[in-house]
């Protein structure tokens, strides 16, 4: 079973995903067939949260002999 992520989008009153190609050929889904699909909600990463924040310096390091 091959795994993916993908975005949802809203489409009319519904949302929608697309199953990217790779995995399309990799599973020889055809169109009109019937799959079972799992659907879990990922969780958020936090990378790239911060863009455009500066670097950490030196006195920004954590004191930890207090």
């Amino acid at each position: 079973m091959a795994k993916t992520f993908v975005k949802t989008k809203a489409i009319g009153g519904s949302v929608a995903v697309i199953i990217p190609n790779e995995l399309v050929k990799e599973e020889q889904i055809k169109p009109n067939e019937v799959i079972e699909i799992e659907v879990k909600k990922r969780k958020a990463v936090g990378f790239g949260m911060f863009k455009g924040m500066r670097s950490f310096s030196k006195e920004d390091e954590f004191d930890d002999k207090r």
